[in-house]
């Protein structure tokens, strides 16, 4: 049977097809971190209090790239070079979402445009984010090797979803609601295309270290398909809406050290 548990029961399972999905996780965790450490430097002087709410957020991406590569360290693997074709973040930022990293890279300051580019961006991935590790806390949060970690990496994104509810309000309120409104339908419709990619890209890049056979790829990559579909047509629109989160002020703490996760 085909299911998300049995399937990535069977990637934690194999050394090198664990290997090459931590490795990718931790990769893009490593340059969410960078993102928001340069976004929360470059911060405008007139939004300056969101910039430790952006550190924290950072700070949290950093520790979970971290979390992984302790992941493959307690299995003693090392971390593989990841594929282009499945680098989410980096796919995004040719897509020309969010801001460009030559930008991040130097040293002017972002406008309030910015601000809100990086929030409505931040909105649509945590979406993924979120749901993803919800998915993997469902079948594997007791988990003997990975159960801690998944937990915490939930908790975390969680709260960076809320956040980015939070703050898109209040800009809302301020009168940028039509600007936050087309920046994230933009978003969320380019990043249904590249995590259709991503996806395929993953799949089949397990499907060789796994020796899957040629009918299960097939099942597999037209499953992938199929949910492009549906969230091109009616599921993106999960991710360009705003309400005000349960989860109040979330990153308005310190980042919880990984310590005892890994």
């Amino acid at each position: 049977m085909l299911s998300a548990q049995t399937l990535f029961q069977e990637i934690l399972d194999n050394d090198e097809s664990y290997r090459l999905f931590c490795s990718i996780a931790a990769s893009g965790e490593a340059q969410g971190g960078w993102e928001n450490a340069r976004i929360a430097a470059l911060v405008p002087e007139g939004r300056r209090e969101l910039a430790p709410r952006i550190v924290r957020h950072g700070a949290d991406e950093d520790k979970h790239g971290r979390i992984f590569n302790a992941l493959l360290k307690k299995r003693g693997l090392q971390p593989v070079e990841v594929p282009p074709e499945t680098d989410y973040t980096m796919l995004l930022e040719q897509q020309g979402i969010g801001l460009a990293h030559s930008r991040l890279r130097g040293e002017e300051r972002l406008t309030e445009r910015d601000i809100i580019t990086y929030l409505a961006h931040s909105r649509i991935t945590e979406q993924r984010a979120s749901e993803q590790m919800q998915l993997l806390r469902r079948h594997f949060a007791d988990h003997p090797d990975i159960g801690r970690a998944v937990k915490m990496i939930s908790n975390d994104e969680d709260n960076h979803l809320a956040y980015c509810h939070e703050e898109l309000l209040a800009l809302a309120r301020e009168g940028h609601g039509r600007t936050i409104q087309r920046i994230m339908r933009e978003c969320a419709l380019a990043e249904i295309r590249v995590y259709r990619d991503v996806s395929l890209a993953v799949m089949a890049a397990m499907g060789r270290i796994l020796g899957w056979s040629r009918p299960r790829a097939a099942v597999l990559a037209a499953g992938i398909h199929a949910v492009y579909a549906y969230e091109r047509l009616v599921g993106w629109r999960r991710m360009v809406t705003l309400e005000m989160p349960e989860r109040r002020n979330a990153l308005g703490s310190p980042a919880v050290p990984e310590h005892a996760y890994a």
